[in-house]
């Protein structure tokens, strides 16, 4: 299975971005796909996360600015990330969680993002 992002960039505080992520088989592989996030000497963090049966979670520091979402007709998950801040700077990686409970042990390569003015 391949997971490949895009949508990264640079852009200004309170600027918006929209990640996207393709994958290789159908999205019903997956209990949930998620989007992670790698700060400079951070630890990965996740951000957000949809189940199969649509339900959506999201972490405190993003809610009410980003969203995830998916379209189950073409296997791919979106992040629509609003009102960014320079905090929201890091790699983004969308992932793969086979079963409930177990890991996200499908990666893509990440996606740049940097918030700067």
């Amino acid at each position: 299975v391949q997971l490949v992002e895009s949508g990264g960039g640079l852009v200004q505080p309170g600027g918006s971005l929209r990640l996207s992520c393709s994958i290789s088989r159908s999205i019903y592989t997956f209990y949930s796909m998620a989007w992670h996030r790698q700060a400079p000497g951070k630890e990965r963090e996740l951000v957000a996360r949809i189940i199969h049966s649509g339900e959506t979670e999201h972490v405190d520091s993003v809610k009410d600015r980003f969203t995830i979402s998916r379209d189950t007709s073409e296997n791919m998950v979106f992040l629509q990330m609003n009102n960014l801040q320079s905090e929201d700077t890091a790699v983004y990686y969308c992932a793969g969680q086979r079963d409930d409970g177990e890991p996200y042990n499908y990666w893509g390569q990440g996606t740049q993002v940097t918030v700067s003015s």
